[in-house]
């Protein structure tokens, strides 16, 4: 659900090499970056419909998907950075590689620079923003307590069952 409308407004962005290689880094338990902010764009466009909100539906999907534009593993430190205070830190840098790639409409760049808010301390200052900053509180505990798994996921439990299968037809 909700695929159409996101494909209709930002199939740029899901086609960017860019935004492909974050699935290669783990955003919150084993979901990765990319499926994050899918996941956070679909139920960004749920909160929309279910309260009725009237808004810019460009601008929430694109901003949605570009909110954890930080393209890089923050689970991993390196010298040059060490990624100390993520949280606190990364709605700029992904607002500046999203500014890099992509005109950014004030909505857009609202959404990105606040979603992280009270962390940001400035406050998001329009309902698109404030619906995508609910929305990846929602997805982040789910991911978090693995109530929702990422593909990372199921393709280990599908290396456990594939070995088990294996095992067995060896032990015969």
């Amino acid at each position: 659900m909700y695929e159409k409308e996101i494909k209709k407004y930002a199939e740029d962005i899901l086609k960017s090499n860019n935004f492909q290689s974050t699935k290669n880094y783990i955003q919150h338990g084993n979901m990765s970056v990319q499926e994050h902010c899918i996941n956070v764009a679909k139920t960004s466009l749920a909160i929309r419909n279910r309260l009725g909100v009237k808004c810019h539906s460009r601008d929430l999907v694109r901003g949605a998907l570009l909110h954890d534009y930080f393209l890089y593993d923050w689970h991993k430190n390196d010298k040059v950075n060490p990624h100390r205070l993520h949280g606190f830190f990364h709605p700029g840098r992904a607002l500046a590689n999203a500014r890099k790639e992509y005109y950014i409409s004030d909505i857009q760049s609202d959404i990105i620079s606040k979603h992280m808010w009270p962390l940001t301390v400035i406050p998001p200052m329009c309902r698109e923003a404030w619906i995508v900053t609910s929305a990846d509180k929602y997805c982040s505990l789910l991911e978090t307590l693995h109530i929702q798994k990422g593909k990372i996921h199921n393709q280990k439990l599908n290396r456990k069952y594939v070995t088990a299968v294996l095992r067995h037809k060896a032990a015969y």
